[in-house]
């Protein structure tokens, strides 16, 4: 697992805990952060909590050298590898006049390159793994123009996260390897949407992560060589599990209209079980 300090990954790292899976999360946050909760000392203990093993593994997804020891030490502790899910992301929603360079690198090497070293150095391993996914936080691949004119760079890392998708699907194949995304249908409350998105206000209109961990928790469990090249939305595959109840997934006591995540289509919107509302802003 990339990232799972907090939010999604670590949700979906506590959901296949409950089956005793063993859990090696590779992240940066070793130390407490003034805006973001959690450590991976403290994601490590609430995934033991909830029935796994969990190495904890300080990494910068951006450094091959660190990549690869992190494999390595995960090698070693649990024997082998069968599932790589690739979390971490860096976000910032700034048009190309005012994204730094620095700011645009960050997002391409955490998000399109860290995908990519991650799934390479996994590889071997996932090849000789039982029922071997690789799953990707990443949207499906929508070449509109509202989806690239307000945040371009950020736009294109985290499609070249789809894009990873698309080709070691085809690639790994042969391997025995699934290859899928995972995209929300509304936004998720996450550290990223209250601190950059829109605080408490935008946060009530999201889902809570459990609903990416039980939607992830579906597609890792189906067959790998049935399963690929998918860019699964966390509601639709949970619709198809039998899952009727989606308020569950809401703020407590929330009833309101939800707000769709970024790179969700209209159509989307319109087959959503829920009362979801499409970004305003983003209409053609």
């Amino acid at each position: 697992m990339s990232g799972g300090s907090r939010g999604i990954g670590l949700a979906i790292a506590k959901k296949i805990a409950a089956d005793g899976a063993n859990i090696a999360i590779c992240a940066k946050t070793a130390e407490p952060h003034p805006k973001l909760a959690g450590t991976i000392y403290t994601a490590a203990e609430e995934i033991e909590a909830a029935g796994g093993q969990c190495l904890p593994i300080v990494c910068d997804i951006r450094d091959e050298e660190t990549v690869k020891s992190a494999v390595a030490q995960t090698v070693e502790r649990f024997g082998g590898i069968d599932i790589l899910v690739n979390n971490a992301s860096a976000i910032s929603l700034t048009p190309t006049t005012a994204t730094p360079m620095k700011r645009f690198d960050l997002m391409n090497q955490v998000n399109a390159r860290g995908t990519f070293l991650m799934s390479q150095a996994c590889h071997p391993h996932l090849k000789t793994g039982t029922n071997a996914h690789i799953l990707n936080i990443a949207p499906p691949l929508l070449m509109e123009p509202r989806w690239f004119r307000n945040h371009v760079a950020y736009t294109m890392a985290k499609y070249g996260m789809s894009l990873c998708t698309l080709g070691m699907a085809g690639e790994f194949a042969g391997d025995g390897i699934a290859v899928n995304s995972l995209w929300p249908m509304t936004s998720i409350d996450t550290a990223a949407v209250r601190n950059v998105l829109g605080g408490d206000s935008m946060a009530k209109m999201s889902r809570t992560p459990d609903i990416m961990s039980d939607a992830a928790y579906e597609v890792l469990s189906r067959p790998s060589a049935e399963a690929t090249g998918n860019f699964y939305i966390d509601e639709f595959v949970l619709a198809e599990a039998g899952v009727t109840n989606f308020d569950q997934y809401n703020q407590p006591g929330y009833d309101g209209p939800l707000a769709a995540d970024f790179f969700v289509s209209s159509d989307m919107v319109s087959r959503s079980a829920s009362h979801v509302l499409e970004h305003p802003g983003y209409k053609e």
